[in-house]
């Protein structure tokens, strides 16, 4: 039995990132970049405007005054468009000017227009004006050539955007892996099947697949496997011909019925770890091999559904994360506080599901819930995290700081 911390370790050593293709950038949001991306171009691309009003040469108003105003022409109108050709401004003229448009050539100042005064087809000033204000400079920003975002950055919204921004639309990301979902169990049922006495209905197969399609990975349903030996050898052989990662729930432990892990090994798979001092979850196997000369892992998840939801938060969140090249992988821990006291296990770090409350001082509270055993799932109504407590002989007093995870939407 090895600690979280050593198993979270074992992934990094023994797993590499997928290889590379190009994509258009609208078509990767989710995805991981696999080579830094430098801007193409300035950001700004040119001097503008940075809202609506008037553009023109500070030193021509730099001798206004209420008794010897100065009144400048407008013969420019100048919209945010393309344009084959900046525009100059003349001396002692000034241009109307909207939000993103180019500033004309001359022009050193910019007033908006709920502060300028119309005189007719002119502006009219009877106070200085500063120069170089309300202006978005060219490359304020960033120079062509700087760094927009380094590999192994998960594109997001945002990022799409800044890259979209510096003109960039293509994208070397790390390719998704193919994922194949196994439940194993001849109690298991469909859900919406009549139960006999003995059975219960899967809830591991649909709370997979939903937490990996909320993740952005398109995973079709989960194949479940009864218990008999060939029945799981063949459906892990076929597994292993289509999938990079293979994810099973159930089968898992050392019981008569339980035939993952060795099966896996028959198949060629190399055992890295098996069980974790954690708990729920302690039954947890990975290994790693080849097949067709292309690398293959599978994580063998315990069968209770709270201790696979678990499993994915804090296991198959970083073997994720490793295969597609993200920097930081998963898990990434923030703290908050403990509302109430909590037991540790002698032996095992226990991962709790919590409600998330905040204190309205800067605090983040965590209120422990009941119906923590493995089999029971009701508290994920109301448990927005899981909470990391350490092994000991005594209670986690409350006030403690803890370290916890977003548990998925």
């Amino acid at each position: 039995m090895i600690s979280i911390d050593d198993a979270l370790a074992a992934y990094v050593r023994e797993l590499r990132a997928l290889p590379t293709e190009s994509i258009a950038l609208i078509e990767a949001h989710g995805r991981s970049l696999a080579q830094a991306v430098y801007s193409p171009t300035d950001l700004p691309r040119f001097d503008q405007s940075a809202m609506d009003g008037y553009t023109f040469r500070a030193a021509d108003v730099a001798e206004a005054t209420p008794q010897r105003p100065v009144r400048l022409p407008l013969p420019l109108h100048l919209a945010a468009k393309g344009t084959d050709a900046l525009p100059s401004l003349a001396p002692a003229t000034a241009a109307r000017i909207f939000t993103g448009a180019p500033l004309p050539a001359g022009a050193d100042a910019m007033i908006p227009q709920e502060r300028a005064t119309r005189d007719g087809d002119a502006l009219l000033f009877t106070a200085p004006w500063p120069a170089h204000i309300n202006i978005r400079r060219r490359a304020e920003e960033l120079r062509s050539g700087t760094l927009v975002a380094e590999a192994g950055s998960r594109i997001d919204a945002g990022l799409l955007a800044a890259l979209a921004n510096a003109s960039i639309s293509e994208v070397a990301v790390h390719r998704r892996p193919r994922i194949r979902l196994l439940t194993t169990g001849d109690e298991l049922r469909p859900i919406g099947t009549p139960l006999r006495l003995g059975e219960i209905h899967d809830s591991n197969g649909p709370m997979m697949r939903a937490v990996l399609r909320g993740w952005g990975y398109d995973v079709a349903a989960a194949d479940h496997v009864g218990d008999r030996p060939e029945a799981v050898e063949r459906a892990l052989d076929q597994a292993f011909d289509q999938a990079d990662l293979v994810l099973s729930a159930g089968g898992a432990s050392v019981g008569d019925h339980d035939h993952l892990p060795a099966t896996a090994e028959k198949l060629g798979l190399r055992r890295v770890f098996w069980q974790v001092a954690q708990k729920p979850g302690k039954p947890l196997w990975f290994g790693v091999g080849e097949r067709k000369t292309r690398p293959l892992a599978m994580l063998a998840l315990p069968g209770n559904p709270g201790a696979v939801l678990i499993g994915l938060c804090l296991h198959v969140a970083r073997v994720l994360d490793l295969l597609e090249g993200i920097k930081q992988p998963a898990p990434r821990w923030r703290s908050g506080v403990l509302e109430s006291a909590v037991e540790r296990d002698p032996r095992r770090e226990r991962l709790l599901r919590m409600a998330l409350h905040d204190a309205g001082d800067g605090r983040v509270l965590l209120r422990p819930l009941a119906n923590q055993d493995s089999h029971m799932l009701g508290n994920l109504a109301v448990a927005r995290v899981l909470v990391r407590v350490t092994a000991g002989d005594s209670p986690v007093a409350s006030g403690e700081v803890l370290p916890w995870i977003a548990l998925p939407s």
